[in-house]
């Protein structure tokens, strides 16, 4: 499979902005400015992804590179978030190899398909995430260092590890929840190092897997409006269409999905879709 290029007016921009190596899922990125267009050879016996630990979330300062306010690609602008605390987001993982390493990501650091990293739009460069496939329940923690996806449903690009060890490289993309982890939270770096030390490479955490999911095409406080949307998707060949009320913080909701569906591909074809309909935040939703 071959990387699809990017206008190189796009491409100029990131460059300017620390956003060289970023574009999108395995393998649609742009291809590499000319100042690091030639990556370092593969090494021939790469590690194991059960014997690489995940990142261990540690302060780090917010760096100078990739972290503009706002950025725009392709048409589409992209803004920065000044803190990653309290950051949770559902949707389509993908992951990006061999083309990329030791290319320059987005923070100036080389690309390593073997460490666990990720690239994504908005989050603070750096900031540690939980990746969780809820399609089977395996979960591990990046750093993210890079800008990207910039693909249609995509919101997070991960390293080759740690895609292998979501057990996604064969479908290329999983169903996933993105959490970021705040350094605080984890046990001191000593405390870290011993652990480390003495325990044994571990496999990848399983959390509970979800098996329903749901493409939400709006959500209302007035049940009309709701009511309204739901009328005019049915018969569209969109699917399954129904109203959930939800009731949080005491403010009731009445949210308009399309489902259940069962795969990245069913949901990229409801997503794409409505965007051609006029509904352009449609994502993904959970029972």
């Amino acid at each position: 499979m071959r990387a699809r290029p990017a206008p190189a007016a796009a491409c100029c921009a990131l460059a300017a902005l620390g956003l060289t190596a970023c574009f999108g899922t395995q393998p649609q990125r742009a291809p590499p400015t000319p100042a690091t267009a030639i990556p370092a050879p593969v090494p021939a016996r790469p590690p194991a992804p059960d014997a690489v630990p995940d990142a261990q979330p540690r302060a780090e300062p917010r760096s100078h590179n990739g972290n503009p306010p706002f950025y725009d690609v392709l048409g589409k602008r992209y803004y920065v978030l000044s803190s990653s605390v309290g950051y949770l987001e559902r949707g389509v993982a993908s992951w990006y190899g061999p083309g990329f390493h030791k290319v320059r990501t987005s923070i100036g650091e080389p690309y390593d398909m073997y460490a666990m990293t990720a690239a994504h739009t908005t989050l603070p460069l750096p900031t540690y995430v939980r990746v969780t496939n809820l399609q089977n329940g395996r979960s591990v923690v990046v750093r993210v260092n890079d800008r990207g996806p910039f693909v249609a449903n995509r919101i997070i690009d991960l390293s080759y590890t740690a895609a292998a060890k979501l057990d996604m490289l064969r479908n290329g993309t999983a169903i996933v929840e993105v959490r970021s982890i705040e350094p605080e939270a984890i046990p001191s770096a000593e405390v870290a190092r011993v652990a480390a030390a003495e325990a044994p490479p571990a496999a990848p955490l399983r959390a509970a897997v979800s098996t329903t999911f749901f493409v939400q095409a709006g959500a209302f406080s007035d049940p009309r409006n709701a009511d309204r949307l739901a009328e005019k998707l049915r018969g569209g060949g969109y699917g399954t269409i129904f109203v959930r009320e939800n009731e949080i913080a005491g403010r009731r909701m009445f949210r308009v999905r399309i489902g259940p569906i069962s795969s990245v591909e069913e949901f990229d074809r409801i997503v794409a879709a409505l965007a051609r309909g006029g509904i352009s935040d449609a994502h993904l939703a959970l029972d």
